[in-house]
């Protein structure tokens, strides 16, 4: 299902920065054992109470009952008595995890401990920073990256591969390949020849490819081709519709009345139709070719919540009370209140009703789907409008659970799920003797309640011990840093003047050269007031 201008500005906020992060003194890990702690590993197995988990030059080195195993005195020992240990979270949809003054810090401090970079354009910062973390001079979460977005004529995101034939597709998947990244970005515009092209071409480069559905592709054939994962859940609902390719053709040809008018009430007539007409024995078909081709979903609810109900006045206006807006730049939170003003026009009632509906029936469809056996990943693709960094990912996994998962299966779509989509699970993603030692120190159980994630003591990345002291400080380094200059901001304003250039969302970019200014000239203020208190 094809987004309207408005959706692309608060749905798909995919944005890309040079790779800096957290900086930390240069050392190696410190030995360190978890004593009478409770064992969440992520297999699936039962929770393992009073375990003592020793970890040394940042692996896992032991796990056993705590009356059996020895510790050696030069071990750091911590008393994790009524504790729970599970594995580091991880986020399969971000953007600007480079972020050093936002993204990084809340990350971490919410137990992130890996991510799946949805777009990129610079590898070496990318390798810089991977560096750094090896070498133990950053702090910041794993990341797992893609190269510039792969998309047809008209793409939305500046810095994208446009490709209009095969030849100019099969060289982009070369271009990605060759540059070192680790996989494709395919986006919703890429047309039929230039998508067969990046499958063949990526089959043959051993690169995998993963991102939209693009609009001129059936979910089926998608998966067929060998596309890797499937984000926000695009292309499901007309892959199950009985009138599937009526409504398929209608959208490649809109009539003019169509678009006449709001383009929202258009949108909302095919959201209506494709739920209307939709199928279950074609999605239990389409169910079982994801199984059997290892289709991936990240179905990202947490910012499909916020697509849906971003005209729900009642829920709009909860966004701008948060408390985690104290974490977000004044530059980006400017850009969020923006897109919210834009997008949260007033809707007819049954559109509302529609949308509403269409978010119920994304809930439905990923406990259906993970009943089915196909594979869920947990992402959130922050840092979109009111979507944090690192928190959200906490209310992906509670939406997860609202859908119809167990708080394990809803735990493994940010752990073991992650590993074994990357190809890391012989290193990473449960708790087991050697693996490395990317964990979450928990004060509350999640196989009671999901929402206990949020409980975190301290975090173990790469062996190396952040307390919640340490948490909290990277809270308020967030905080203290939100006048900064953000990329993410400037990000979306270089989106807004890419757009510019078929004409539209002028207003728009009236509205943000406007708000560019003022947003300088109170942080020119704000640095005047700070140098006359200063005695």
């Amino acid at each position: 299902m094809r987004g309207y201008p408005s959706r692309t500005v608060l749905l798909v906020l995919a944005l890309t920065t040079r790779a800096f992060g957290q900086s930390a003194p240069s050392s190696k890990p410190r030995a360190l054992a978890f004593t009478h702690v409770t064992v969440i590993d992520a297999t699936g197995s039962p929770a393992q109470p009073n375990m003592t988990v020793v970890i040394a030059g940042g692996r896992i080195a032991a796990i056993g009952s705590s009356a059996d195993v020895t510790i050696p005195e030069s071990v750091e020992v911590v008393d994790a008595t009524g504790k729970f240990l599970i594995p580091g979270l991880v986020d399969m949809h971000v953007h600007t995890t480079s972020d050093q003054y936002f993204i990084e810090p809340l990350m971490l401090a919410n137990g992130v401990t890996g991510v799946r970079e949805m777009y990129a354009q610079n590898l070496s910062a990318i390798q810089a920073r991977r560096k750094a973390l090896a070498d133990g001079t950053l702090l910041g979460p794993r990341i797992f990256s893609a190269g510039p977005i792969v998309d047809g004529l008209g793409a939305p995101w500046p810095g994208s591969i446009v490709v209009t034939n095969a030849a100019e597709a099969s060289a982009a998947v070369d271009k990605i390949k060759r540059e070192g990244f680790d996989y494709v970005k395919v986006y919703s515009g890429l047309g039929r020849d230039a998508y067969f092209a990046v499958a063949d071409e990526a089959k043959k480069d051993g690169i995998p490819y993963a991102g939209h559905l693009p609009d001129a592709i059936s979910a089926m054939e998608g998966s067929n081709a060998g596309q890797k994962s499937f984000e926000h859940l695009y292309g499901i609902s007309l892959a199950c519709s009985t009138r599937e390719e009526g409504l398929r053709t209608a959208l490649a040809h809109p009539t003019k009345k169509a678009n006449e008018g709001d383009p929202r009430r258009a949108y909302f007539a095919e959201q209506k139709a494709e739920l209307d007409t939709f199928n279950e024995e074609k999605a239990a078909a389409l169910f079982a070719v994801f199984r059997r081709n290892g289709t991936w979903q990240v179905p990202t609810l947490v910012v499909m919540r916020n697509a849906a109900l971003i005209y729900d006045p009642e829920y709009v206006q909860t966004l701008p009370k948060s408390s985690r807006l104290r974490y977000v730049p004044h530059a980006l939170k400017m850009m969020w209140n923006l897109a919210l003003r834009f997008s949260g026009q007033p809707l007819p009632p049954e559109d509302l009703a529609t949308s509403r509906r269409y978010f119920n029936w994304e809930l439905n469809t990923v406990g259906e789907m993970q009943k089915a056996g196909v594979g869920i990943l947990a992402g959130t693709d922050t840092p979109n409008p009111f979507v944090y960094p690192g928190f959200g990912l906490h209310d992906e996994l509670g939406l997860l659970v609202q859908a119809g998962l167990t708080p394990m299966e809803a735990l493994q779509a940010a752990t073991r799920n992650p590993a074994r989509f990357l190809g890391t699970l012989e290193a990473m993603g449960t708790i087991e003797t050697g693996k490395v030692a990317d964990l979450d120190l928990l004060d509350a159980n999640p196989l009671e309640d999901i929402r206990n994630t949020q409980s975190l003591n301290a975090v173990v990345l790469g062996g190396r011990l952040i307390p919640r002291a340490g948490l909290d400080a990277l809270l308020a380094q967030a905080e203290d840093n939100r006048w900064r200059a953000n990329p993410a901001a400037l990000t979306l304003m270089g989106l807004v003047l890419h757009m510019m250039r078929n004409g539209l969302y002028v207003a728009l970019a009236t509205l943000l050269g406007i708000s560019g200014s003022l947003y300088y000239l109170l942080k020119r203020r704000r640095r005047r007031k700070v140098a006359t208190s200063t005695p």
